[in-house]
């Protein structure tokens, strides 16, 4: 690997307890060079005295949570840890893994890593994987939203601690995994004995162009588990605020129009809007567009050279919370429309006083 490759880098999240840290052990151990973050919460660190045998170099934020409280220590970090690669100062690891604290919220991050254009050019984002516990999961998404965010950002979901938990508790675990985030694969197993292969090379923030690729990255129900779960249907997603849903557009999008719907969708509903995964067909552009995003934060739009198959719609996929599909297809009808009709301005002035209203647009109607 030379100075100028980007080193991939994987977010490790999960709430209090989960078995992030044996999960990242099980990893060092198999993959020794990797560079490691992680944030404690509290002013005294402890859980870094917990990894065994890393041979890349370790940073510790600690005092708080790095979504928030050290966020701004996370860039210069991680900038340092770079440059000691480069400089031979610090082992030459060939991956990063930032451990976040169990009540991060991982948007915060993401939004460091690709919207820092010193880090974009060095770093490039991987995946998320997020651990949750097969014994206490259940009850931890239904009590902590901090959970339920950190399972819908996922791009790999792992259940630690399935040696200990029976299947009567894995099994209603999964399913709700399942609802929550159609589009994760999910592992079920032990931090110290699981497979890290799956974990790691995700490329789930940067789908490659390859047909086969870009359909897997969209597909959803990209579900790996015990066959315990065989037959067992995910519950109905109105059962919680946390939901996906899926919208699919036959006719060519306008690309200013689309702009304009999900920024307004950004800055007005921008914590409801926990994920997006899209392949656009734009107005006047011979291959489709990708769109990738969590919160606020937006991957570059990629254009690829040709379509992965002969379906050549529109298709987005969304985990929300608490979002009306409703209201996100309409505005995304609306807003091309007015694009083609030169009213986007009139489009964008309309939603917003909607928005600024109580319920306003994004009531059911």
């Amino acid at each position: 690997m030379t100075a100028n490759h980007r080193i991939p880098v994987t977010l490790l999240t999960g709430f209090l307890g989960s078995g992030k840290t044996t999960l990242l052990n099980r990893i060092l151990r198999e993959r020794p060079h990797t560079a490691v973050v992680m944030n404690e919460f509290g002013e005294i660190a402890l859980d870094h005295r917990l990894v065994e045998g890393i041979e890349g170099p370790m940073a510790v934020l600690g005092g708080g949570c790095v979504c928030c409280t050290v966020q701004g220590a996370l860039a210069p970090t991680l900038k340092n840890l770079w440059m000691g690669r480069a400089g031979g100062r610090l082992p030459q690891f060939e991956r990063l893994i930032i451990e976040t604290t169990g009540l991060a919220d991982p948007a915060s991050l993401l939004a460091t890593l690709l919207h820092d254009a010193w880090l974009a050019r060095h770093y490039q984002m991987d995946g998320v994987v997020t651990a949750v516990d097969a014994q206490l999961g259940a009850d931890t998404l239904a009590r902590h939203p901090e959970a339920k965010r950190q399972a819908a950002v996922a791009d790999r979901l792992v259940v630690t601690k399935a040696d200990i938990a029976r299947a009567e508790e894995i099994e209603p675990l999964v399913t709700e995994l399942a609802r929550l985030n159609p589009q994760a694969t999910i592992l079920v197993g032990s931090s110290s004995t699981l497979d890290v292969g799956p974990l790691l090379s995700i490329g789930g923030w940067q789908p490659r162009s390859d047909p086969a690729a870009v359909r897997a990255w969209l597909a959803p129900s990209r579900v790996a588990m015990q066959p315990l779960l065989a037959g067992h249907k995910p519950a109905p997603a109105h059962t919680d605020r946390i939901q996906s849903f899926s919208l699919s557009f036959a006719e060519p999008l306008e690309w200013e129009g689309l702009l304009a719907a999900l920024g307004m969708l950004i800055d007005f509903r921008g914590p409801q809007l926990l994920r997006l995964k899209a392949i656009v067909n734009v107005r006047g552009r011979a291959g489709p567009v990708v769109l990738h995003g969590a919160q606020h934060v937006f991957y570059p739009p990629q254009e690829l050279p040709a379509w992965p198959d002969a379906d050549h719609a529109s298709r987005f996929v969304f985990i929300t919370d608490g979002l009306d599909p409703q209201l996100v297809q309409r505005m995304l009808t609306e807003f091309s429309q007015a694009a083609r009709d030169g009213l986007i301005e009139r489009a964008h002035n309309d939603y917003g006083k909607d928005f600024l209203t109580e319920g306003g647009r994004d009531a059911v109607s």
